[in-house]
C-alpha cells in the first residue's frame, strides 16, 4: 500500500505549475493599433493575469503600462508577440530607495 501512496505523491508533483512571473512594461502603440483589441488578445492568447497601471491614448499614439503576471516563458513569447506587431515595449523601471 505504501507504493501506491509513492506513485500518487510523485503524480502530483509532476503537475506542478510552472513558477509565475510578474514583469512591468510601458507599451507604445502605432496608429494602425490604436483601435484594436491587443490586451484582450494578449490575454486570451498566451494565458496571463493583466492588470492594467495606466493608459494615455490619442489619434496619433496609445501608451500602456502594463503589469503581467504568468509562467516566464509565456511572458517572454507575449514580449516577442507584441514586438512583432510593431508595438515598442520596454520594461518599467521602478527606483526603489532604501533607507
Amino acid at each position: 500500500m505504501a507504493a501506491k501512496k509513492k506513485k500518487a505523491v510523485k503524480k502530483k508533483a509532476a503537475k506542478k505549475k510552472p513558477e509565475q512571473s510578474r514583469l512591468r512594461l510601458w507599451l507604445m502603440y502605432p496608429p494602425k493599433h490604436i483601435t484594436s483589441p491587443v490586451i484582450c488578445e494578449l490575454v486570451t492568447r498566451f494565458g496571463l493575469l493583466v492588470n492594467l497601471r495606466q493608459a494615455e491614448v490619442r489619434d496619433e499614439i496609445g501608451i500602456v503600462c502594463l503589469e503581467l503576471e504568468g509562467p516566464r516563458d509565456k511572458l517572454k513569447k507575449a514580449t516577442r508577440w507584441l514586438e512583432r506587431k510593431d508595438i515598442k515595449v520596454e520594461p518599467v523601471e521602478i527606483s526603489i530607495i532604501e533607507s
